[in-house]
């Protein structure tokens, strides 16, 4: 197995800012299929994402979920990798999915894109959530064999924790790899509403989603509208 064994599937809205590194980072590694799954952008993601060399623009409906099952559609690999605009993955990733790929599923460990002292400890918390809890979250790269994804009926079209609702009913057939990587993340969001404000909002969702709240009504409190 190689790289150009994976499909890399990158879902965007909006994100000409960051979508170049996202896919130059993938075509580092190795990948020769690589979709960008667009929800409507009105900005120049599309192209921009073409000429980083994705192999594939596709458009698709809005949604997370929506758009990563589009874009997994058109893979025909062994593995599928999943990938979000603002993350990029180091030029050895998918020669460490080859090297684990007895494993069903897996994702990355992280590496939040500033000096901060405060993004190490959100970095092995994530690390202690896929270790310890079985459920990466999608950006840390999740990673699963395409057979498996697709006996799964993929993402479910829900509008926001539509990865962790993927890895709960992972996790039961096999528990995920946790790779070195790292995946580097934007600290945007971070830096934007304030590393406490957001890692707050972040626990509140998940927690709410937990207790049975819809996908929906988080979707509302997390984007705002």
């Amino acid at each position: 197995m190689t790289p150009t064994d994976i499909t890399v599937v990158i879902p965007t809205l909006n994100e000409e800012q960051v979508i170049a590194k996202s896919v130059a980072s993938a075509v580092a590694a190795g990948a020769t299929a690589i979709v960008v799954s667009d929800g409507g952008s009105r900005d120049g993601t599309r192209e921009v994402a073409i000429d980083a060399g994705a192999s594939r623009v596709i458009q698709s409906a809005p949604g997370r979920g929506v758009q990563l099952n589009a874009g997994a559609q058109l893979a025909e690999t062994e593995f599928i990798l999943f990938l979000h605009a603002d993350n990029e993955l180091s030029v050895n990733a998918l020669h460490q999915i080859c090297e684990n790929e007895q494993a069903a599923w897996g994702a990355f460990r992280q590496r939040i894109d500033s000096r901060r002292l405060v993004y190490r400890l959100l970095e092995w918390g994530n690390q202690w959530r896929v270790q310890w809890r079985a459920v990466p979250f999608g950006d840390q790269g999740i990673f699963v064999r395409r057979t498996l994804f697709e006996q799964m009926n993929g993402f479910a079209g829900i509008p926001l924790m539509e990865d962790v609702e993927l890895s709960q009913r992972l996790r039961i057939i096999e528990k995920p790899v946790l790779l070195q990587g790292p995946l580097m993340i934007n600290a945007r969001r971070w830096e934007k509403h304030g590393v406490l404000r957001q890692t707050v909002k972040n626990w509140s969702i998940q927690y709410s989603y937990a207790r049975g709240v819809s996908a929906t009504d988080l979707a509302q409190k997390y984007y705002g509208h």
